[in-house]
């Protein structure tokens, strides 16, 4: 069998059929609306706190990003735990432990200090990092980065918007 042949069947076209890849975006998340929504939840006003996620994102540091938005570092560390930034916590994994304890009723609160090593406001914010969770809703709104692990992630959209196109390992048999 020649090439002919195997042409013969075949429709030619003038144009080409765009193909591209397909993609769930969502990062057109009002930012300051979310942040309005939970404004009795933040450490700190909705329009302080778009400042202080504006500079963060652009690269500030978190003493900066407060002090452009006129308020302390420790409460702009406040405002970044509740809206899903990890890293925030001045104390060791070993230290919060400690700091668990005295939460618990386990330990004192000077022995809780002396064995974390940490000053009044690293205490402080550790404490509140410690018992406020992070506010789901403004986790999923501030985030930019789809391989973040936040449940209900754009990663999470895309594989099930795409889900009649994807194939399962059990397939590959």
């Amino acid at each position: 069998m020649g090439l002919s042949e195997i042409a013969a069947g075949l429709e030619l076209r003038t144009e080409q059929v765009r193909r591209g890849v397909a993609t769930v975006d969502d990062t057109d998340v009002d930012l300051d609306a979310r942040l309005r929504e939970h404004e009795a939840d933040l450490p700190c006003t909705a329009a302080a706190a778009t400042t202080v996620l504006e500079r963060y994102d652009e690269g500030a540091s978190v003493g900066d990003a407060g002090e452009a938005a006129a308020i302390a570092p420790v409460t702009a560390a406040k405002l970044l735990h509740r809206c899903g930034f990890e890293g925030v916590t001045p104390l060791s994994p070993t230290a919060r432990r400690v700091l668990r304890d005295w939460i618990d009723g386990r330990l004192s609160r000077a022995d809780a200090l002396e064995l974390t090593g940490s000053d009044e406001a690293e205490f402080a914010l550790a404490v509140y990092v410690e018992t406020h969770d992070p506010i789901t809703e403004l986790a999923e709104a501030v985030r930019r980065d789809a391989s973040t692990p936040i449940a209900g992630d754009a990663l999470v959209s895309k594989r099930d918007a795409l889900a009649e196109t994807m194939t399962g390992s059990s397939d590959l048999r």
